[in-house]
């Protein structure tokens, strides 16, 4: 590209240094690579606002016009001016994303694509470029059931498309790469106070702490929300409370995240858990049973380190240890009246080692292995009294991958990113992943990329060994095979001036042996199975404008067409439309900030008729120096009091599952 040389040792030492810091998660990179702490944003230049470098898309930093991919970015700064709660919260307000909820877990769709029974095992998710889904069900896990505090986020980067080129398998419909904030971005004693809605209150205590090389970062939150009662017109009988679900839409979190480094070397350690009561009488349950509730609780270790061997090459690596635990108490009547306890225990740990190298003249080289030992991926289930056992299965696995990237300079105004990985399962046997991209400079304000890539998602063992007999159980199913989707998509990315960014793109995915949960007509029994072949095109369109003082505009409009190869009929929960609005600007006169957000999400198809299209509008007002240290922010969620309803899955009696009227939260921070 114009202007870049890969033979200036000074730049390549900078750019070594940068992609250390940024891998490690301790800055949010700008494109002049400086620290930059989420309240001075106000202050970059509005270039610097649109032009932000990513690393997730190559597993190294690059400019997002230099990226193979249309790189989504949210940043701590937009997290606290659109008062989100969650990852889904951030999630959603992405360009071509939207979610399903049946209140117990929050699902991500991506271009036409949500699954019924999925766990969102077709997004990886990587917490500092850790894999953060579990062994058991692959869950990618995004609603509060996510381990980490919304505020600890310094920058969330989604990458669309397959990704198995560089991450293996799960990224298939796209990669999700949450940076964490460091002690140097927290310094000192923080505190945060909340209260909303449906008796929802939370809490966080934070000490960070740095000098020249050493940073530390300690955070403990805690969450809690008693819920509402909710109706549902399938239990309507007196016999049921006539359909109303009393207090069982509660919802309890705490964790604790740390996070220290010593020059190249990070540490990094959480842990979350959550109980959640589950109104919807999932699973063919008895309605209205206080006792029905899940547990999820996820820890991680994960040491890193990453430095520069020499003034053309980077050396990184990490090795770390993983534990998740699920457990469910889901209440029948046999009679008698019966407590069924279903769960899974998880245990592994893994390490990666990967090399960027500069030597040779106009390439950039990543090479990489990565090894992974699930040492306990078990499933168990059983009534509680009378005690009867009804599954024990225990499993382990390995996985393993070795990849090789390389971005070449064809000329100034042509860079070829291609890539390719070897994966194995000892569950799913090889695949080979390729990714070739290649981005043209068409005009300086004007690139153009096409991509082209395949990814593939090996079946996870709850899909492949699950077995209860009875009333809401499953059927196990070995011989499923591993998924794969093959990706064409078109980018043009344009600068109208140096603050305004026009980002459009035309994707066709085929995917091959989805994996797809059915029900069995002949015992009635769920069961996973390869069934189904499928389409997907469209069109996504984005603006993103900055102005002096810090406003922000992010706008984007997706059209989508996802169908059955073999039927022709649109797909289950597959919106045809998709629009998001999104504006942060100060208040004339104050020093106040509002935060305006409008989604709108198209009619989707259930399983027995259609949920549907809707708006939603959600409004932050947030104060960033109430007083010396304090902050306080007020939002209103679903301002307009909309009524709508996400697709239940095969588990639920609801065809479709009403979502949230309009709330509210006041939160308080300070720092000392």
């Amino acid at each position: 590209m114009a202007g870049k040389s890969i033979c200036c040792a000074k730049r390549i030492k900078r750019d070594v240094a940068r992609c250390c810091a940024l891998a490690l998660g301790l800055y949010m990179c700008s494109p002049a690579g400086a620290a930059v702490d989420d309240h001075d944003l106000a202050s970059l230049p509005m270039e610097q606002l649109l032009t932000l470098e990513v690393y997730s898309a190559s597993k190294f930093v690059q400019k997002v016009s230099d990226a193979p991919s249309a790189v989504s970015v949210v940043t701590a700064s937009d997290i606290r001016v659109f008062g989100w709660r969650t990852l889904a919260d951030i999630l959603r307000s992405m360009r071509g994303l939207y979610l399903n909820n049946d209140r117990n877990y929050s699902y991500l769709g991506a271009r036409g694509f949500l699954r019924p029974g999925d766990y969102n095992t077709r997004f990886l998710l990587l917490v500092d470029g850790y894999r953060a889904n579990d062994v058991v069900y692959d869950q990618a896990a995004i609603g509060t059931e996510f381990t980490l505090d919304v505020d600890l986020i310094e920058r969330v980067e989604f990458v669309p498309g397959p990704g198995s080129s560089i991450y293996g398998s799960n990224a298939f419909f796209g990669v999700i790469n949450v940076i964490t904030k460091s002690g140097r971005n927290m310094s000192g004693a923080r505190g945060a106070v909340e209260a909303g809605s449906y008796g929802a209150r939370k809490a966080r205590a934070s000490y960070g702490w740095h000098d020249d090389d050493r940073e530390f970062l300690l955070s403990a939150s805690s969450y809690r929300a008693d819920g509402q009662d909710l109706y549902f017109p399938e239990f309507d009988t007196p016999a049921q409370n006539n359909g109303v679900a009393r207090r069982l839409d509660f919802d309890r979190v705490q964790s604790v995240f740390a996070k220290g480094s010593v020059g190249a070397i990070r540490i990094t350690a959480s842990h979350g858990e959550r109980s959640k009561g589950i109104p919807t009488a999932s699973f063919s349950q008895v309605f209205n049973d206080p006792r029905s509730h899940t547990v999820d609780t996820q820890s991680a270790v994960d040491a890193n380190y990453a430095g520069a061997l020499s003034e053309q090459a980077e050396l990184s690596s990490r090795v770390y240890w993983g534990s998740s635990s699920y457990q469910g108490d889901y209440i029948y009547d046999y009679p008698p009246l019966t407590v069924n306890r279903d769960g899974a225990r998880a245990r592994w740990w893994g390490g990666e080692a990967k090399l960027v190298s500069t030597h040779f003249a106009r390439h950039k080289l990543v090479a990489g292995a990565e090894y992974q030992r699930d040492y306990r991926r078990d499933q168990y289930n059983f009534n509680v009294e009378p005690y009867a056992l009804n599954l024990d299965d225990r499993r382990s696995g390995i996985r393993a991958g070795v990849y090789l990237e390389d971005e070449i300079i064809l000329r100034d105004d042509l860079l070829l990113n291609a890539g390719l990985r070897y994966d194995h399962h000892s569950t799913a046997g090889g695949a080979y992943n390729p990714r070739l991209a290649l981005m043209y400079k068409l005009a300086p304000s004007t690139t153009v990329k096409t991509v082209y890539g395949t990814a593939y998602r090996a079946p996870n063992a709850y899909e492949l060994y699950y077995q209860v007999q009875g009333e809401g159980g499953q059927k196990a199913n070995p011989a499923l095979k591993a998924e794969n989707i093959r990706t064409r998509e078109l980018i043009v990315e344009h600068y109208l001036n140096a603050d305004t960014r026009i980002t459009a793109s035309a994707f066709h995915n085929s995917v091959s042996d989805l994996i797809s949960q059915t029900i069995d007509p002949a015992d009635n029994l769920a069961v996973f199975r390869n069934v189904d072949q499928a389409t997907a095109r469209g069109l996504e369109l984005e603006l993103e404008k900055a102005w002096g003082g810090g406003a922000k505009l992010r706008t984007s409009y997706s059209w989508q067409q996802a169908q059955d190869d073999s039927t022709g009929a649109t797909l289950v929960n597959s919106p045809r439309h998709l629009a998001k609005f999104n504006l942060a600007a100060p208040l004339p006169s104050t020093a106040w900030w509002a935060g305006a957000e409008a989604q709108y999400v198209g009619r989707r198809l259930t399983r027995q008729g259609s949920a549907g299209g809707y708006w939603l509008a959600n409004l932050t007002l947030s104060s960033l120096r109430l007083a010396r240290g304090m902050e306080v922010s007020v939002s209103v969620y679903n301002l307009f009091d909309r009524g709508y309803a996400d697709p239940g899955s095969v588990e639920h009696a609801q065809d479709a599952i009403r979502q949230d009227g309009r709330s509210f939260r006041l939160k308080l921070c300070a720092a000392f």
